[in-house]
């Protein structure tokens, strides 16, 4: 039974316990589009979480005008302390643009909005709602290091199902990069960013004082530009790290529109950011050709573990995934990363007051 400990404090699943944690001090962020209405996965998420009794759920919602009022209808059919946050209303809008914070919209700039509000709790949980799997242990583990002397705390688990090897962007993309970068430098961050056994888990979990300072960045490079934010300010001593046990949730396609080969575009960004900002000087004229080399050892790596394993590998398939992310290893350009809720040109009170005022001009048939 495995029990290895990393950098950063590592909490294993190794008895299938639900830990005491202080749920009813904590918000749960839960950023949702339209895809989720009425899925089973979502349905099965905000059920469970009916079982735990939070202080808040916060869920921001990016979803057309004509969406909003019977998403928002369905969320509350669930005995839950809610708050929705419509991001694409409006009032949103026109607010963020009054305080010079428009641009991209996605998924970071959704749990932005979510986290000044939730960051009113001790504690903030943020997870997907697209997972088949889960549990009341997910809550649960991730707020335990934080009752527990830590700051942040992030899960991380196996993508594997039905004989198959996912979690593609993180072990074709993300985790040969690190490594190829500490195979480059000494700088503390990369060895930080090295410690996380799934660093693009979308489920962790802060201090609501941490929650403040998180700089986050607007689209895909959420959970990299969450880590360097948690360096920053809970280092290796107060960070962990939870398995969650088994986890399944929805695939994507390499290519199209929220593809892994954009999402790759916005991770390495944000990733390459991160580290330079703290301290790292990569040799960005080799770095893409010394992460395919990485990459494409990687592969043989996994093509033994999936025959060891009797898993079917596409070998062939991995190494083109491999130099279809190669492109993405570029030096980062202009850091368009909204501004921690500590420094913000706005107020959560503001966000929350501009998003029921949408959904209610909304129901009210006013569209603007």
């Amino acid at each position: 039974m495995e029990y290895v400990q990393e950098r950063v404090t590592t909490l294993h699943d190794l008895s299938g316990t639900v830990p005491d944690a202080p749920t009813d001090r904590a918000a749960v962020v839960v950023p949702m589009t339209e895809r989720e209405y009425a899925g089973l996965a979502a349905e099965r998420v905000l059920s469970t979480l009916e079982s735990l009794s939070p202080a808040r759920v916060v869920v921001p919602l990016r979803a057309p005008a004509d969406r909003v009022v019977p998403f928002v209808d369905w969320l509350a059919d669930f005995d839950l302390p809610l708050d929705v946050l419509w991001c694409d209303g409006p009032r949103v809008a026109d607010l963020l643009e009054e305080s010079g914070l428009e641009g991209t919209r996605g998924k970071g700039r959704d749990v932005w909005l979510a986290l000044g509000v939730a960051a009113d709790e001790d504690y903030v949980v943020v997870h997907d709602a697209d997972t088949k799997t889960y549990d009341e242990r997910y809550v649960s583990r991730l707020l335990f290091p934080l009752a527990h002397g830590h700051d942040f705390s992030k899960g991380y688990y196996a993508r594997v199902e039905d004989g198959n090897l996912y979690g593609r962007l993180f072990r074709l993309f993300y985790a040969p990069l690190v490594r190829t970068l500490a195979d480059e430098t000494d700088a503390p961050i990369v060895h930080y960013l090295e410690s996380f056994r799934y660093a693009l888990a979308g489920e962790f979990a802060m201090t609501g004082d941490l929650a403040l300072q998180m700089r986050s960045p607007r689209d895909w490079g959420l959970e990299v530009g969450t880590l360097g934010d948690a360096f920053a300010h809970a280092g290796f001593e107060r960070s962990a790290q939870v398995d969650l046990g088994a986890y399944e949730h929805d695939h994507r396609a390499v290519s199209g529109p929220t593809g892994l080969s954009d999402m790759s575009e916005s991770v390495g960004r944000t990733l390459l950011q991160t580290v330079v900002e703290h301290g790292a000087a990569p040799d960005f004229e080799t770095l893409a050709g010394r992460y395919r080399d990485t990459g494409f050892q990687f592969v043989e790596q996994y093509a033994a573990d999936a025959a060891f394993n009797d898993f079917d590998y596409d070998r062939t398939g991995e190494r083109e995934q491999v130099e279809t992310y190669a492109q993405a290893v570029v030096e980062p350009g202009d850091d368009t990363r909204l501004p921690a809720w500590n420094d913000a040109p706005l107020s959560p009170a503001d966000v929350l007051a501009a998003a029921r005022a949408d959904i209610d001009a909304v129901r009210g048939g006013d569209r603007r």
